[in-house]
């Protein structure tokens, strides 16, 4: 039986042509496997450790298969966990997320220094959570230069400083320092796929600035701000160790990751750690599922070609 090998060079090409083209006929795509150490990454680092947390949740060493979600949902200490942590992650979400819409806006454009900005803008990204909890500390603390700033001004006083940081302030101003960068990075991108062209032709016909952005680019930025609000929301949802460091973790910053957190390394009970991680991503989907059917409410055409 004769290879490919075996055939003259001039008939080898053609050879191969014609198994690429019997290999797309029956939907096979050999590039597809530059898809496979992606997909073996995300199996073994992802989907698998999400389904064993799944069925360990289910495992309890008493009670039947729910015991775990039932021992969470009857104890009010655990179950106001979920309240506590969507206090602290929807408002920061949406304070990111509009704060940002502004100045990407403004940095559409060219204006000398722009670099410079967005380099500042985005600098928290790099300090990471526990720089960022020091810094306010030191910034907002009791002995804070915030609060010396406001004894030696005689607005407040010495003995009784303004509580900012070790309750539910101090948790929400370094959600809001840390997931602003990400807010900003993602609305400027979508805001630079719009077609400036667009706003142009509307002020030719005398519409104002307001008018332009309100029935121009805000309904073609609208999925882009809802895919951004879900990502902050998500990042902001699972705080951790600013919950401890600037929080206050037994009490009003106590959140369901602290919860989790808790039964696992605390009481070595790994079925009710992994029901309320299953309970976090839950809370997290009806959450995302709402946003994005404001979304589709709002705009319902095509999100690609400079739709945001």
């Amino acid at each position: 039986m004769s290879t490919t090998l075996d055939r003259p060079p001039a008939e080898r090409p053609r050879t191969r042509t014609a198994l690429r083209h019997r290999l797309a006929e029956r939907g096979i795509d050999r590039q597809l496997l530059l898809l496979l150490p992606a997909a073996v990454f995300v199996l073994v680092l992802f989907i698998y450790p999400f389904f064993y947390g799944v069925g360990l949740s289910f495992q309890p060493e008493k009670g039947g298969p729910f015991a775990a979600y039932q021992a969470f949902f009857t104890d009010a200490y655990q179950r106001d966990t979920i309240v506590t942590t969507l206090k602290l992650s929807l408002p920061a979400a949406l304070l990111n997320v509009v704060a940002s819409v502004p100045i990407a806006y403004r940095m559409r454009g060219r204006f000398r220094g722009k670099r410079l900005l967005t380099t500042v803008l985005v600098v928290p990204i790099t300090l990471g959570t526990v720089l960022t909890a020091q810094g306010l500390l030191n910034f907002l603390g009791p002995k804070g230069w915030f609060n010396r700033t406001l004894a030696t001004v005689g607005l407040v006083d010495p003995d009784n400083p303004i509580q900012l940081v070790n309750n539910y302030w101090g948790v929400f101003f370094s959600l809001v320092i840390t997931g602003f960068p990400f807010a900003f990075l993602l609305v400027l991108s979508y805001l630079s796929g719009i077609d400036p062209t667009l706003e142009r032709a509307a002020a030719t016909l005398g519409a104002g600035w307001v008018q332009r952005f309100r029935r121009i680019t805000l309904p073609l930025l609208a999925p882009g701000l809802a895919t951004t609000f879900c990502l902050t929301f998500v990042l902001a949802f699972s705080v951790f160790p600013s919950a401890i460091l600037v929080g206050d973790p037994a009490g009003e910053t106590r959140v369901i990751s602290i919860a989790a957190y808790e039964e696992a390394y605390v009481r070595y009970d790994y079925a009710a750690a992994s029901a309320i991680a299953v309970i976090m991503g839950v809370v997290e989907l009806v959450v995302i599922a709402a946003v994005l059917g404001w979304r589709s409410l709002l705009y319902t055409g095509s999100t690609a070609g400079g739709k945001g």
